[in-house]
């Protein structure tokens, strides 16, 4: 464990840990060894691009999404190919998810929630006034700046299974099912616009409630609440928030609120400030003809890990909130997608502690080097629950373990990290003064 390590390198970036994953992609936090910028590499797999025949689909989405430049979107700065991947290189965003703050804190005050939504209504306007629509918006896609902007993350990238039919509508119903719109739902073909001001209109109601407006364990009585825009909202809502919530949620997307008269909303104009930024200029779109051309003089060069990947102290503070490393250590760290713990455990050990914790809890467990992933073979409330697992060497003798679900439901995860975190107690470095809090 203490030899050197050789870590993974694309082109002139240093690969670190998985951040997120999807069906047609993993990103990976990253860092350019020329300049020390951090960034988030979306890794797509060419022979499932080239499966789905979403090849052109891609490539057009990423030649808009260079061109896009909004203090409210992510930015993509560049893109690069090997044999056998596409790596989107993108801006990494430090401040978490906008959805921790109500996790943590409860529903936000309307003056709090109306400068959220006015962001993300600038962002989605922009997106769509360039022909690019999100067509899943939801909590894991509404990221944070360090000065605390809203950014909307995936623009045009997160439905890649998308397609677009001879009627000139979308028909592959995807996203979260409590963002979904009616029409979506329904497969009749839907208008990408209309759809993702619904998922907008969801989020605003949880922004201002704490909760969902349509939830339900079955899914054909979620459909049916969502067919109907069966929903109520809670009394302490302003009259103004109710009445902008019902003109988004209407069931019919011929009838539903456009952001044209969203933007003249006398709740949403209150404080309104318009977004100042400079348009993007004489974008160079090189590197997207030569990935998508596959031309192998152009392919980047990959280097492979064999080890738990050192984490440095540059790595350990992006985590992290501000510069506290000691939130990066908390076995509970509030109600979120991931947690981590540290171990003074050798690396083979905790994967077999790992092992024999998982089990127990029906999950099946698949190994590769020195990363897990644990599949439920029951079916919860959003599809089988994945829970993938990582180990990084921190110093020569110290371990951080990060546990980070996949995919499912976050309710079931907390619920299944804690029963795992029973059965690795003896795995988990405590310090002196956890002990003495357990005393």
């Amino acid at each position: 464990m203490n030899q050197p390590k050789i870590k993974r390198r694309v082109g002139k970036y240093e690969i670190g840990r998985t951040i997120g994953e999807g069906t047609f992609a993993k990103v990976k936090f990253a860092r350019n060894s020329e300049t020390g910028e951090p960034v988030a590499l979306k890794i797509l797999d060419k022979e499932k691009v080239l499966k789905h025949k979403m090849a052109e689909q891609i490539k057009r989405e990423i030649e808009t999404m260079k061109l896009i430049k909004h203090p409210n979107v992510v930015q993509l700065y560049e893109v690069m190919g090997s044999k056998t991947k596409i790596f989107i290189v993108m801006e990494f965003v430090t401040g978490g998810e906008l959805f921790d703050k109500i996790v943590n804190n409860g529903r936000m005050k309307e003056d709090e929630a109306r400068r959220y939504f006015q962001q993300l209504i600038n962002a989605v306007d922009y997106c769509h006034s360039r022909g690019v629509y999100h067509r899943d918006l939801k909590p894991e896609n509404l990221l944070l700046d360090a000065y605390g902007n809203l950014k909307v993350s995936d623009f045009g990238l997160s439905a890649l299974s998308q397609q677009v039919r001879d009627d000139g509508l979308l028909h592959t119903t995807c996203g979260t099912p409590n963002y979904v719109a009616p029409e979506v739902l329904n497969d009749r073909g839907y208008d990408g616009a209309t759809a993702d001001l619904w998922s907008c209109g969801v989020i605003l109601f949880v922004l201002l409630a704490g909760y969902l407006p349509f939830d339900d364990s079955n899914l054909m009585n979620l459909y049916k609440k969502i067919s109907a825009a069966e929903f109520t909202c809670p009394p302490w809502l302003s009259f103004g928030a109710m009445k902008l919530i019902a003109r988004i949620l209407d069931p019919n997307p011929m009838t539903r609120v456009t952001i044209a008269e969203i933007l003249e909303d006398e709740w949403f104009k209150k404080d309104y400030k318009a977004p100042v930024f400079e348009e993007k200029e004489n974008t160079n779109l090189d590197d997207v003809e030569a990935v998508f051309k596959d031309s192998e003089e152009h392919h980047v060069t990959e280097k492979k890990e064999e080890q738990p990947v050192a984490m440095n102290a540059f790595e350990l503070i992006s985590m992290s909130k501000g510069l506290n490393l000691g939130n990066l250590f908390d076995v509970e760290q509030g109600f979120k997608r991931e947690t981590r713990f540290t171990s003074k455990c050798p690396a083979n050990e905790i994967i077999h502690k790992i092992e024999e914790a998982a089990k127990p809890l029906g999950f099946d467990v698949h190994k590769k080097n020195y990363k897990l992933r644990l599949e439920n073979m029951k079916a919860g409330r959003k599809g089988n629950l994945n829970v993938a697992t990582e180990i990084f060497q921190v110093a020569p003798s110290l371990h951080m373990v990060e546990v980070r679900k996949a995919k499912g439901d976050t309710l079931e995860f907390h619920k299944f990290y804690k029963n795992l975190a029973t059965g690795l107690e003896d795995v988990v470095w405590k310090t002196e003064e956890d002990m003495q809090q357990v005393k």
